[in-house]
């Protein structure tokens, strides 16, 4: 058993992680399948680590890091970045008055220096004069100002783009995002849910301003930040683990420095914390499939961490939990129901509206195929048996799923 300081039982810390888990239901009902992506945010922010946010338009990135502060008590920063955007925007306007007796020193008061919690929309569209800045604020927690070093409070920065950056002169800002999120479109099953949830936040977006709802102050996850060493113990088990899948990755050809392994395990410490663990398991090595430096290489992660995943839960079915291919059966064996009501019920139907519900079985398929679920098996043979005889009704006897 390995432990940097003496241990501390992470239930002395039971009405925070009660509250982070409170607040992750929360974002979780008002997003859909965006369970794992709130989990990761919560992993960062515990972590005192950056995540970044990378995805196509539409698909709820910047909504979901607003609700997401807006859960926190702590001083918040927000900007959209674009390459015009001036130092004075992001770090505070120069003090005028300091300025006529010949001082150089930039007026902080609530930006992002001062800030606790940081969203930086279009991230890596913003100029060199201000990525530059960002590195050593991102990274050390410092800013410079006319000769002047001020320590930032910064507990977590979140970044979104609808890209991840081709530019090498933004390698070293990407970099400081230790974990990389794909927020990517729904898929099929969660179609009938997104119609009737976005529906909703339309009607509520139309009230004005959500409605504040602090549930965690950020010296809370300050002093857990501080206790995080202290509440976790690190199996020798588990570093062979560790370094087994790291060797793995490497050999993939997924560069991951020594710098980013070891910042990793805060991140497995933050994981088990949230679930009120002593000890990181093989279920917090979901984080592994979020540290690709391109979109390419998140498939090959999966194809090493998944089936690492797969065998934990085999053997321990009741730890499964969002974060690690769980996806709730209720909501897929629903969604089976509607396809076959739709199939069953259908006089008439365009080739398009048959291969929309086909689709839907397809992409529940893939889903029951990551779960350990004892009533997968049931599933998968319903789905069979509806698509046999659609295809045996000669409806669309040409489609393949």
């Amino acid at each position: 058993m390995l432990l940097c300081r003496p241990y501390m039982d992470p239930r002395a810390n039971s009405s925070l992680i009660s509250r982070l888990g409170q607040m992750a239901r929360s974002l979780e009902s008002q997003f859909l399948g965006k369970e794992e992506v709130v989990r990761l945010l919560l992993i960062s922010m515990v972590a005192g680590e950056h995540a970044v946010l990378v995805g196509p338009p539409g698909t709820a990135k910047s909504a979901l890091l607003r609700a997401f502060a807006r859960a926190l008590d702590a001083r918040y920063f927000e900007y959209l970045l674009t390459r015009f955007t001036e130092p004075n925007e992001i770090f505070g306007p120069v003090d005028i008055a300091a300025f006529r007796e010949g001082k150089y020193v930039r007026r902080i008061e609530g930006m992002l220096p001062e800030a606790e919690i940081v969203f930086l929309d279009e991230v890596f569209k913003s100029n060199s004069a201000i990525l530059n800045a960002l590195l050593t604020l991102l990274n050390e927690r410092r800013y410079t100002s006319g000769g002047q070093v001020i320590r930032c409070p910064i507990i977590s920065a979140f970044g979104a783009s609808n890209e991840v950056p081709a530019d090498e002169s933004l390698t070293a800002v990407f970099d400081r995002f230790l974990l990389r999120i794909r927020s990517d479109y729904l898929d099929a099953y969660h179609f009938h849910g997104l119609l009737t949830k976005g529906l909703e936040h339309e009607m509520i977006a139309m009230q004005g301003e959500p409605q504040k709802e602090t549930l965690v102050r950020a010296k809370e996850i300050l002093e857990a930040q501080r206790n995080l060493g202290t509440a976790t113990r690190f199996t020798e088990e588990f570093f062979s683990h560790y370094k087994s899948l790291v060797f793995q990755i490497r050999a993939e050809g997924v560069s991951l420095s020594d710098r980013r392994v070891v910042k990793i395990l805060k991140l497995f410490a933050a994981s088990a914390f949230l679930d009120g663990r002593a000890e990181p398991d093989p279920s917090d090595f979901f984080l592994l499939k979020h540290v690709w430096n391109n979109q390419d290489q998140a498939v090959v992660l999966e194809s090493l961490v998944n089936p690492v995943l797969e065998a934990f839960y085999r053997q321990n079915p009741n730890k499964k939990r969002v974060g690690a291919l769980a996806i709730g059966i209720e909501a897929l064996a629903g969604e089976i129901d509607r396809v076959r009501q739709v199939l069953v019920g259908a006089t008439t139907m365009t080739d398009v509206q048959l291969f929309a519900q086909l689709k839907v079985l397809r992409d529940v398929k893939a889903a029951l195929a990551t779960m350990a679920d004892a009533r997968a098996p049931e599933l998968n043979k319903r789905i069979d048996q509806l698509l046999e005889a659609t295809f045996k009704s000669g409806r669309f006897a040409q489609l393949q799923l």
